[in-house]
């Protein structure tokens, strides 16, 4: 069973900067795609950022161009999202996900990670 564990969140005022990491126990994550999604209270839930496995292609949701960058260190076997210039609406529980391809419903999914963007 694939289990990935997510942190890096926390509280960070607007403006600010967070380093999301997504970590697998008992699998390599280098050749699988792995994904950020998050969910605000009220929303649906919203594909954030995704990296594809070999290739390494990434894909970013409209609203985080720019400001978020995804990347993989495989010696880690661990996903970052870089968050740069957080702003209010950023806030959200964000999740890591991981399949054979980028896509909006993924197999494998960790517990979240809380991102709350506050002055």
């Amino acid at each position: 069973q694939v289990q990935l564990v997510e942190s890096g969140g926390g509280l960070v005022q607007p403006g600010g900067s967070l380093r999301l990491s997504c970590t697998a126990s008992r699998f390599t994550l280098a050749t699988s795609a792995i994904q950020w999604f998050r969910q605000a209270p009220g929303k649906e839930r919203e594909g954030v950022s995704c990296i594809t496995g070999s290739g390494g292609t990434t894909y970013y949701a409209d609203s985080v161009k720019g400001r978020f960058t995804i990347s993989r260190d495989n010696a880690r076997n661990t996903v970052f999202l870089q968050m740069n210039n957080l702003k209010p609406e950023d806030t959200a529980v964000y999740y890591c996900a991981m399949d054979s391809t980028c896509r909006d419903r993924m197999r494998y999914w960790g517990q979240g990670t809380q991102v709350t963007v506050s002055s």
